[in-house]
C-alpha cells in the first residue's frame, strides 16, 4: 500500500490542469481583460459577475463572497471532497500518475490505481443494474415504485437499478469486463462463500453516488418475501471508495442547487429524496444507512460554503413522534458543530417527504420545507410539553429545565430571544425568564431531561477572539499595503529585492501583515521560482486563514496600474509603504515627547528628540526615493 501524494507531484497537478479550464466545467466565464476572466460564482447567488479567475497565476477569488484559492481548492469547494481526493480528480483529468510516498506518513492510505478500477467497476454495475430494471423478472421493483408515485423516467433520473436472484449475474458480468473477483469483493459488489457471488441480490437498487456522480456503493431494498435477508435495506459496506460516514444520498444532484441556495434538506431515505427533488425540493440528501453525523454536517458545510460571516440553512425532516423528537435533539447537539443555522420541518400527519407527495401531491412537499422552524424552537416545545403548565410548580419545574437548554445555545445573540419564546411557552414573566437563564449558566453544565431522556447540556464557551474585518479595497488607509502586496503576490519577480527591508511593522491592517508574514515565511518575493505556484504557496503558510480570502483577492485584482508593472512603479510603493510607517513611528514619538517632561526627565527627552531628528531624515530619504521613482 502507499501513502501520502509526493509534494512534488501536488505542484506537478497545480501547474497542468488549468484553472480555467476547470472552472468553465463549473461556471461559463467570459473575457474580464488584463488576463482575468470573470462569471457568476458557483458558491452563492447572484446575478452580476463578481467571480474572478486568472488563468496566468492559477488563482480565484469571489468579491461577493470571498471564496478563493487555487485550482485543488475550487475542486475541493465545488466538489464537497477532500484535499487528496480533490488531487487524485485532477491528476485523472490531465492524465498525471501520482506517485505516494512509502512508511509511516500520517493520513489515509492509498493505492494508487485502486480507486479508478472500483470506480470503473461501479459505474458498470449500476449500468448492468438499470438494465436489470427493464426485465420481466423486476415487475416487482417496477410495481414498488409505482406505488410509491415514481415512474419510469424517475427511475432513469436516479439511476435506479435491479439485482437479478440468481447471485451471480453481476460477477460473470464483470468478469468479462476484466476486473478480477478480489476486486469485486474489496469494492463491495461481491462476497465470498465457496465461490464468490453478488453482494446483492433480489433487490431493488439505489446507486449511491459522489457530488461528481461516481457510483461508489448502493442502497438495496428488500422487495421479495422470501428474500432469506430479514432487514428492509442493505447497504454497502466500509470500503476504500465508500464511507458511509461521509457519503450522502442524491448529493451529487443537489449540489449546485444547495450551492445556489444555501440551504441543505436531510431527509431520510432515498425514496424521500427522490420524492423531494421531483416536488421541486431539489436541495434534499439522506444519509445511507447510519445516523447523519458530524461528518456528514462537514460535507455539507464544504457544499454551503459555510462559515460565521457566511451561513446557509440545514433543514432536517423529522415525524412529530417520539422518535422524531429524539432525532431532532439528537440533530441539536450535532448543531453546536457547525455554523449554520439549522431548522426543522415537521409534517403534522406524521408523514414523510414520499408519503406527503403521493398524499397531497408536489406543492405540500415545497410547503413542508416552506413551514420550517428553527431547531432550538422544535427542541425547546418539545421539552416544555412534558411539563403540566397548569400546575405552579408544572411552570416552575418546566422554566428550570427549559433554561438550562436556552442556556447552552452557543450563539449568545439568541439567548435573549429565546428567554422571550420561554417565557410565553410558559406563561411567566419575561423578566422572571432571563434570570432563571442566568441562574443556570452561573450554575454550569448540568442534565437536560426531554421527555425521559437526559442529555448534557454544555458550559458556556470563552466568547471567541474577535476577527479582523475583510479590508475594503477602496479603503485610502490601506492603499499602498494593497498596491504593494498586489505586486509581490502577482508580479514576485518584478519586486524581487526591493521589498527586502520590508517587515510586518510597515502593514497596519491584520490580514495585510499576515499575509506579509506568509510572505517571509516563503522566503520573500525574490524566492518564488512560479508565478503560477507563487499565491498556492503563500496560501500554505498563512498563520490566519482567515487572512485566505483577502489573498485570493489580491491573486486577481488589477493593478492601478495599466501598464506590466515597471521596477519605479515598485519601488515607488515598497518605499512609499516604509515612509507611511516611519511617519507613524514619528507621530508616537512625538507623542511620547509630549508627555516627557523635558526638566525632569532630561536624558530621556534628549534620546527622543534625537531619534525623532533621525526619522524626520530617514522620512525624507524615502520619499525622495518614491518621488524619484514616481
Amino acid at each position: 500500500m502507499a501513502g501520502l501524494i509526493k509534494d512534488e507531484d501536488i505542484a506537478t497537478v497545480r501547474e497542468r490542469a488549468r484553472i480555467d479550464e476547470i472552472i468553465s466545467e463549473h461556471v461559463t466565464l467570459r473575457n474580464a481583460g488584463g488576463g482575468s476572466m470573470k462569471g457568476l460564482c458557483p458558491f452563492h447567488d447572484e446575478k452580476t459577475p463578481s467571480f474572478h479567475v486568472t488563468p496566468s497565476r492559477g488563482y480565484y477569488h469571489c468579491f461577493g463572497c470571498q471564496a478563493g484559492g487555487d485550482v485543488i481548492k475550487f475542486v475541493m469547494e465545488v466538489e464537497g471532497l477532500g484535499f487528496a481526493d480533490a488531487v487524485e480528480r485532477l491528476a485523472d483529468k490531465v492524465g498525471i500518475q501520482l506517485r505516494y510516498s512509502e512508511g509511516d506518513a500520517p493520513g489515509p492510505r492509498r493505492d494508487p490505481g485502486q480507486r479508478a478500477r472500483l470506480i470503473e467497476a461501479h459505474k458498470l454495475a449500476q449500468e448492468f443494474y438499470a438494465d436489470q430494471l427493464t426485465t420481466p423478472d423486476a415487475m416487482v421493483a417496477r410495481q414498488f415504485l409505482a406505488d410509491r408515485g415514481f415512474d419510469r423516467d424517475s427511475a432513469e433520473t436516479f439511476g435506479l437499478g435491479f439485482a437479478p436472484r440468481s447471485g451471480e449475474a453481476l460477477v460473470h458480468h464483470l468478469r468479462q469486463k476484466g476486473f478480477r473477483v478480489d476486486e469485486l469483493i474489496t469494492g463491495g459488489l461481491a462476497a465470498q462463500g465457496r465461490s464468490a457471488y453478488d453482494r446483492f441480490r433480489g433487490r431493488l437498487l439505489w446507486p449511491i453516488r459522489e457530488t461528481n456522480g461516481d457510483t461508489i456503493g448502493f442502497g438495496a431494498r428488500r422487495i421479495f418475501d422470501d428474500d432469506r435477508i430479514d432487514a428492509k435495506y442493505l447497504n454497502t459496506s466500509e470500503t476504500p471508495i465508500y464511507k458511509k460516514s461521509t457519503v450522502l444520498y442524491g448529493v451529487d444532484l443537489a449540489r449546485k442547487e444547495i450551492a445556489r441556495t444555501s440551504q441543505a434538506v436531510v431527509v431520510e431515505g432515498y425514496t424521500d429524496v427522490m420524492a423531494c427533488h421531483l416536488a421541486g425540493v431539489g436541495t434534499a440528501v439522506a444519509s445511507c444507512g447510519t445516523a447523519f453525523g458530524e461528518e456528514h454536517g462537514r460535507v455539507l458545510r464544504r457544499l454551503l460554503h459555510d462559515h460565521e460571516d457566511f451561513r446557509g440553512e440545514i433543514i432536517f425532516t423529522f415525524d412529530g413522534d417520539e422518535a422524531g423528537q429524539k432525532a431532532a435533539m439528537k440533530a441539536f447537539e450535532g448543531d453546536q458543530q457547525f455554523a449554520s443555522q439549522t431548522y426543522v420541518a415537521v409534517e403534522p400527519d406524521g408523514m414523510d417527504p414520499c408519503d406527503l407527495r403521493l398524499a397531497k401531491g408536489d406543492a405540500a412537499v415545497r410547503e413542508l420545507v416552506a413551514r420550517r422552524v428553527p431547531l432550538y424552537r422544535f427542541v425547546l416545545g418539545n421539552l416544555v410539553q412534558g411539563f403540566d403548565l397548569d400546575r405552579a410548580d408544572g411552570r416552575v419545574d418546566a422554566l428550570r429545565r427549559a433554561a438550562r437548554l436556552v442556556s447552552s445555545v452557543r450563539d449568545r445573540s439568541k439567548v435573549d430571544a429565546f428567554a422571550r419564546e420561554l417565557a410565553g411557552m410558559v406563561g411567566v414573566d419575561v423578566e422572571e425568564a432571563r434570570r432563571e437563564v442566568r441562574r443556570a449558566v452561573a450554575r454550569g453544565p448540568e442534565q437536560v431531561e426531554t421527555r425521559g431522556r437526559r442529555t448534557p447540556v454544555e458550559d458556556e464557551p470563552a466568547p471567541p477572539a474577535p476577527r479582523p474585518d475583510v479590508p475594503d479595497p477602496r479603503d485610502p488607509r490601506f492603499a499602498v499595503e494593497r498596491e504593494t502586496l498586489k505586486l509581490v503576490v502577482q508580479h514576485p519577480a518584478a519586486v524581487g529585492t526591493t521589498a527586502a527591508d520590508l517587515t510586518a511593522d510597515d502593514f497596519a491592517h491584520p490580514h495585510y501583515r499576515a499575509i506579509w508574514a506568509a510572505v517571509a515565511a516563503a522566503g520573500g518575493p525574490a524566492a518564488a521560482t512560479s508565478p503560477e505556484t507563487w499565491p498556492a504557496t503563500l496560501a500554505a503558510s498563512l498563520p490566519d486563514p482567515s487572512a485566505s480570502p483577502v489573498l485570493g483577492a489580491l491573486a486577481v485584482e488589477p493593478l492601478r496600474s495599466l501598464r506590466e508593472p515597471s521596477s519605479d512603479y515598485v519601488a515607488a510603493h515598497v518605499y512609499g509603504l516604509q515612509e507611511v510607517t516611519t511617519q507613524r513611528r514619528i507621530a508616537d514619538l512625538k507623542s511620547r515627547l509630549q508627555r516627557t517632561n523635558p526638566v525632569d526627565q532630561a536624558a530621556d527627552y534628549n534620546k527622543m528628540f534625537g531619534d525623532l531628528v533621525a526619522l524626520e531624515q530617514h522620512r525624507r530619504t524615502l520619499r525622495d526615493k518614491a518621488v524619484g521613482s514616481e
